[in-house]
């Protein structure tokens, strides 16, 4: 699977550069799936965020309304009452999945429980687009700070990449997400880290890592 792992989603020109090109075609030509489950974990989050996300309304624009050939919504917590024989071939098909933000604990106990997390694993050409906690779900660890599902057991993720993530560095709406807070964090994870701000990505391709960004990051080595 190639990663494309934001804070922000397809905030500029930069970002969108390293999507289409991840996708090897035009995203006008790609079918995408979009995955809104983390919302459902967050508790400032809810039924009206999951309907302008996936309708791509703003503030929520920057991911399903970029004009895809196709766009589906693949809701986790339905799927382990419905049969891998349906679900997988949806999955399959697909170019991109759009991994929306929320409580990134609640995004990976759902990945597990509905056997996504497996099938991924398979789907070498596939591009999985995170935002926020749609990518820190692809890490080893986010902290403590960032666990906001009381029924999470740690801090622990998928470890899909070797790093973690501190999403959305000095957004205006997030006055505690400051590079000092970031420092605190990256000390209590012990390992490979980055602080990203909204205009920036890590893109992800057979273990290679490079960082897309027309804003500001800071790469940790733990």
């Amino acid at each position: 699977m190639k990663l494309l792992l934001t804070s922000g989603g397809i905030t500029n020109d930069s970002i969108r550069e390293a999507l289409v090109g991840l996708l090897g075609k035009p995203i006008a030509e790609a079918h995408a799936l979009c995955i809104p489950t983390a919302q459902w974990g967050h508790p400032m989050l809810g039924p009206g965020t999951v309907r302008r996300s996936v309708a791509g309304e703003p503030p929520f624009d920057l991911m399903t309304s970029l004009g895809w050939a196709s766009l589906g919504v693949l809701e986790l917590t339905a799927l382990p009452s419905i049969g891998e024989e349906r679900w997988v071939p949806w999955v399959r098909e697909a170019d991109v999945l759009l991994v929306d933000g929320g409580d990134a604990a609640y995004l990976a106990h759902w990945m597990r429980e509905s056997g996504l997390a497996g099938v991924i694993l398979s789907l070498p050409e596939t591009v999985w687009v995170g935002l926020s906690a749609g990518s820190m779900v692809m890490t080893p660890r986010i902290g403590e700070d960032f666990v906001n599902w009381p029924a999470a057991p740690d801090d622990r993720m998928l470890g899909v990449v070797d790093f973690s993530i501190y999403p959305h560095l000095d957004h205006e709406q997030m006055p505690s997400n400051t590079m000092a807070s970031a420092e605190r964090w990256a000390a209590d994870i012990a390992g490979p880290a980055y602080a990203i701000d909204d205009q920036t990505a890590i893109k992800v391709v057979d273990g290679t890592v490079e960082v897309i960004s027309e804003g500001q990051w800071k790469a940790f080595a733990g």
